[in-house]
């Protein structure tokens, strides 16, 4: 200072802390505005109240390609495991996620969808991605080996098992047995071939942020999924 009059350096130092400050007061109010808008949203899946941080996702798609779900910040993510054959439950719910997609519109670009193989004996990166796209092409499909499927499924808190000779093939998800809609909404003829696997059939819904937020049965309708999409966008 001379003269009671503060230096160029000084004034401008202090412009720089209280730019700042307000830039950091802006970004508070808008997640305190988008805490708001959640917390009025009436969820129509299950809420994850205190949400928790997604488990880690790394495992592989289509060419070798790694996928880690982590990179997916800043976008939301549905997350659902399952495999190729299965001759329901499986088939239905991506044909329903095509359909919330499509409720979704231009803000589907912001979401991602993500269909997790179960099955890693059968179902290659490749095959589980090749499936995935067959009911949308923005539809991601990932495997892995047996190891890296159990460290996943463990991880989510998803149960996957083979089961036994004789038993009833619909019973482990939950589904019914006959013609399940395909990605146009039309029957398709159950897989049939190959062991059945029994396994947790719900969708994990993850915010933008990375944490869990919302879980849906494997029966939910496409205007619930989008609902829940929107209030998370």
């Amino acid at each position: 200072r001379r003269l009671g009059v503060m230096s160029f350096p000084v004034v401008f130092q202090r412009a720089r802390r209280l730019q700042r400050a307000a830039a950091l007061a802006l970004t508070l109010t808008g997640l305190g505005s988008a805490g708001a808008c959640q917390a009025a949203h009436e969820w129509r899946g299950t809420p994850i109240e205190p949400p928790a941080a997604a488990p880690r996702l790394a495992l592989t798609t289509s060419g070798g390609r790694a996928y880690d779900l982590a990179a997916e910040r800043g976008k939301v993510a549905l997350v659902f495991f399952g495999y190729t054959r299965c001759p329901d439950v499986c088939p239905t719910t991506l044909a329903e996620w095509a359909k919330a997609k499509r409720a979704l519109g231009a803000d589907s670009s912001a979401v991602r969808f993500v269909f997790v193989s179960v099955d890693p004996a059968r179902d290659t990166p490749d095959a589980a991605d090749a499936y995935a796209r067959r009911f949308d092409p923005a539809f991601v499909g990932v495997s892995g080996t047996p190891g890296e499927i159990g460290v996943v499924t463990s991880a989510w808190g998803v149960t996957a098992f083979e089961e036994s000779a004789g038993a009833d093939p619909h019973a482990g998800h939950g589904g019914a047995s006959g013609p399940v809609p395909n990605a146009s909404g039309t029957a398709a003829t159950p897989a049939t071939t190959g062991p059945s696997i029994a396994h947790t059939p719900r969708t994990f819904v993850v915010a933008r942020e990375g944490r869990l937020r919302v879980l849906h049965p494997a029966n939910a309708r496409p205007e619930d999924l989008a609902a829940d999409v929107r209030a998370l966008l």
